[in-house]
C-alpha cells in the first residue's frame, strides 16, 4: 500500500513539474516569435517580390528557389526539393462579361476558373438561366438548358458561425458547375464567387470536367458577389436576357516543379518524423499571402523558432512546402507516397491553410488515446487565449499520411475575414497582420514542442514516467 501511495505521489509531482517545465518552454517560443520572428519578413519577398504562384509557373520556380535559399540559412541538418510533376494552366489576357437589358449594357466582373477552358475567340453570348444547385438544374432539363449559359447564384450560408463550413455547403457549384450543366448542353457557365463579403472581385478556385471528352467541356469562370446580385435582380425582371463573356485561358502538358523540404534530424528518435507546413502555390489574381503563404513561412518559422531557443528535437522536424495544393494536390500525394516507400513513421502532421489570422487552435484527425492527450495540453495555450481544440478535419496537404495511430492537425485562425480574400485579387501582403501572423507561428510551434517531447501515445508516456 505504500509502495503505491509513494507511486501516486512521484506520478503527481512529475506531472507538476512537466507542467512547469512546457510553460516556460512556450513562454520562450512565443516571446521568441512576436519579439524575433521571421514570418513576415518572409512573407513580404514571396508576396511583393515574387507574387502570385501557379503550379508551373515562373513564379512558383522562383518561389521554390527562394524557400530553399532561406531555409539553408537556418544550419538545418538537411535541406532538399522533391521533384513532382504539376499541371500547368494559364489564364490568358484578362476576361471580359457584360449582359444587356434594355438596350443598356451593364459590364460585370468576371474571372475564369482554375482548369476552364476558354470560349472561342469572339467570346460566347446566348441567353443566361439563373439556378441555386444541381437539382433546379436537372428539373430544368435539357430542354431548357441546351445552347443557354448557366448560372450558378447559391450563396455561402450567412448564419454559419464557421466559414468553412459554409464554404463547404456551396462549392460544389463551382468545382463541378460546368461538368454537370454540360450534361444537359449548356455553352458555359458563370458561378456566383464564394465569398461572403459583397465587393466587385471574382474568385477563382479550381475545377473539374471529370472524364468529360476535351470537345464537350464548356468555359466556367465566376463573377463577383455584387454583379452576381445585379444579374438575378435583372432576370427576376426581364426573360431571355443575353450574357455575354470572353476568357483565353489555356492548358499545356504538366511540367517538372518541386516540394521543399527541410529537417532537424531527431536526437533520440531519428526515425520518428514530425512535419509542419502549408502549400507554396497560390492562385494568381493576387499574391497568396494569406492562401497560402502565411502557411508557408508560419511553418518555416517553427523549425528557426526551435533552434533559436536551443531546444533539440527528440524526434525529427520536417517543414515541407507543398507544391500544388490549388489545383491538383501533386505535392502532397508525392510526399506521401515517397514516405512510404521509404518506411517513413510519421506520427504527427500539423498544416496551416487557413489564413495569417489570429490563431484560435486546432483540429485533429486522431483516436480517442491521442486526443485525449493533446486535451491535456490544452491548459498551456489558456494564457494565449487559444481554446479551440476539437476533432476534424486537418488539412489537404497532410491527410494523405493518416494512419491508424498517428495525429494530424490545422491550426485554426479565426475564419471570419478569410473567405474576404481567398482566391481573390484582394489576397495581398497588407492584409496580413504581423503580430497575427507570428502569433500563429508561435502557436503552431509549441504543438510540436509538445508532440515532440511526449509522442503520440500518452500510456506509453506514463509507463515511462513511472519507471
Amino acid at each position: 500500500m505504500k509502495t503505491k501511495l509513494f507511486t501516486i505521489i512521484l506520478c503527481c509531482f512529475l506531472t507538476f513539474n512537466y507542467a512547469q517545465e512546457d510553460e516556460t518552454v512556450l513562454r520562450t517560443l512565443y516571446t521568441a516569435s512576436l519579439t524575433d520572428g521571421m514570418s513576415y519578413e518572409w512573407l513580404d519577398h514571396l508576396s511583393n517580390e515574387i507574387g502570385g504562384r501557379l503550379s508551373g509557373s515562373k513564379n512558383a520556380e522562383l518561389a521554390v528557389q527562394y524557400t530553399k535559399a532561406e531555409l539553408e540559412k537556418l544550419g538545418l541538418d538537411k535541406v532538399w526539393l522533391q521533384p513532382v510533376m504539376v499541371p500547368k494552366w494559364e489564364r490568358g489576357e484578362k476576361e471580359k462579361a457584360f449582359f444587356e437589358v434594355a438596350g443598356f449594357v451593364n459590364e460585370v466582373n468576371i474571372c475564369a476558373l482554375g482548369g476552364s477552358v476558354a470560349t472561342p475567340k469572339d467570346g460566347i453570348s446566348s441567353e443566361v438561366v439563373e439556378v441555386q444547385n444541381f437539382e433546379e438544374l436537372a428539373a430544368l432539363g435539357k430542354e431548357n438548358i441546351e445552347g443557354k449559359i448557366v448560372f450558378y447564384n447559391r450563396p455561402m450560408q450567412a448564419d454559419l458561425i464557421s466559414t468553412f463550413n459554409a464554404y463547404g455547403g456551396c462549392v460544389n457549384q463551382r468545382y463541378a458547375g460546368a461538368m454537370e450543366a454540360g450534361k444537359y448542353g449548356a455553352v458555359g457557365v458563370i458561378v456566383r464567387s464564394m465569398t461572403l463579403r459583397k465587393d466587385d472581385l471574382p474568385h477563382t478556385g479550381s475545377m473539374s470536367y471529370g472524364d468529360l471528352p476535351v470537345n464537350q467541356r464548356i468555359p466556367s469562370a465566376a463573377i463577383s458577389t455584387n454583379d452576381a446580385d445585379l444579374l438575378s435582380k435583372a432576370l427576376k425582371k426581364n426573360k431571355g436576357i443575353q450574357f455575354y463573356f470572353k476568357q483565353s485561358c489555356q492548358q499545356f502538358e504538366d511540367v517538372l516543379s518541386y516540394n521543399v523540404i527541410g529537417e532537424i534530424t531527431g536526437s533520440k528518435f531519428p526515425n520518428e518524423y514530425i512535419i509542419v507546413g502549408g502549400h507554396l502555390d497560390s492562385w494568381d489574381l493576387g499574391d497568396g499571402a494569406h492562401d497560402d503563404g502565411a502557411g508557408v513561412v508560419q511553418s518555416m518559422d517553427v523549425l528557426r523558432l526551435l533552434k533559436k531557443s536551443g531546444i533539440t528535437p527528440k524526434r525529427t522536424i520536417r517543414v515541407v512546402l507543398f507544391m500544388n495544393e490549388e489545383n491538383g494536390l501533386r505535392g502532397a500525394t508525392e510526399y506521401a507516397k515517397v514516405a512510404k516507400e521509404k518506411n517513413e513513421n510519421h506520427i504527427f502532421a500539423l498544416e496551416s491553410d487557413a489564413g495569417g489570422f489570429t490563431p484560435r487552435g486546432f483540429s485533429f484527425a486522431a483516436n480517442e488515446t491521442n486526443f485525449n492527450q493533446v486535451l491535456g495540453w490544452k491548459a498551456l495555450f489558456k494564457p494565449y487565449l487559444i481554446h479551440y481544440f476539437e476533432l476534424g478535419g486537418s488539412g489537404a496537404d497532410v491527410g494523405p499520411l493518416k494512419s491508424e495511430t498517428n495525429v494530424l492537425a490545422g491550426l485554426r485562425p479565426d475564419s471570419q475575414r478569410y473567405f474576404d480574400h481567398h482566391h481573390a485579387a484582394n489576397d495581398t501582403f497588407e492584409h496580413v497582420n504581423k503580430r497575427e501572423l507570428e502569433l500563429g507561428a508561435a502557436t503552431m510551434v509549441s504543438l510540436v514542442y509538445l508532440f515532440d517531447k511526449y509522442g503520440v501515445n500518452p500510456i506509453t508516456n506514463h509507463r515511462k514516467i513511472k519507471e
